[in-house]
C-alpha cells in the first residue's frame, strides 16, 4: 500500500512534478516540488517562531535566563536578613540562604553561617528537652533548673542572631561563638 502523503517524484532539471504513474498517487492541488538539493529537516525539528496550537503566550512575557546578581548593598540587606530571621528559628535563614546563595557571596557566607546556628540549636534543643523530662522526676528543683535552661536557650536563640544582623549590616561578618559547621 502507498502512503498518501509521501512526497511525488519531480523531475530534478525543471522541478516540474512528474505524471504519475500507474498506482501513484496524485499530488493535491497546489503542491509545489521542493527545489533541487533540497532536505527534509530531522524528526522533531520545530520551526523558530511556531508555537503549539493551542498554546497562547503571555503578552508583555520575556523569559528570564537566571536571576541577577545582588548589588553590594542588597547583598548586605539579605546577609543582615538572614541572621535576624534566625529568632524565628531555621526556616527564614534557609529560605534566604537557599534563594540568594547564587547571587551574593555576602548572603551565601552569613546564610550558611546563620543556618549551622539554627541547625546547632535545633540539636540543643533536642538535648534540653531530654534532659527537662529527666529533671522532671526531681520535685521542685528540676523545675527550676530546667526553666532556668530553657530561659539561657531562649536569649541565646535571640540574642546572638541579632548581633549578627547587626554586625554584618554595619559592614562586617560575624561568626558565633559556638556552631557546628554542617554547611560548608
Amino acid at each position: 500500500m502507498t502512503d498518501p502523503n509521501a512526497t511525488p517524484p519531480y523531475d530534478p532539471a525543471s522541478g516540474q512534478p512528474t505524471p504519475p504513474q500507474q498506482g501513484q498517487p496524485t499530488p493535491p492541488p497546489g503542491y509545489q516540488a521542493p527545489p533541487p538539493g533540497y532536505q527534509a529537516p530531522p524528526p522533531g525539528y520545530q520551526q523558530p517562531g511556531y508555537q503549539q496550537p493551542g498554546y497562547q503566550q503571555q503578552p508583555g512575557y520575556q523569559p528570564t535566563a537566571g536571576a541577577a546578581p545582588l548589588t553590594q548593598a542588597e547583598d548586605k540587606q539579605w546577609a543582615m536578613w538572614s541572621h535576624i530571621g534566625g529568632v524565628l528559628f531555621v526556616l527564614p535563614p534557609l529560605i534566604i540562604w537557599l534563594v540568594f546563595k547564587d547571587r551574593g557571596p555576602l548572603t551565601n557566607q552569613e546564610g550558611k553561617e546563620s543556618l549551622n546556628f539554627q541547625i546547632t540549636m535545633a540539636i540543643i534543643w533536642v538535648a534540653y528537652s531530654i534532659i527537662n523530662v529527666i529533671l522532671g522526676f526531681i520535685p521542685i528543683v528540676g523545675f527550676i533548673i530546667g526553666t532556668l535552661l530553657w530561659l539561657a536557650l531562649l536569649a541565646v536563640q535571640i540574642a546572638f542572631p541579632i548581633i549578627g544582623g547587626v554586625k554584618v549590616n554595619n559592614g562586617g561578618t560575624y561568626r558565633y561563638p559556638f556552631n557546628f559547621r554542617f554547611i560548608k
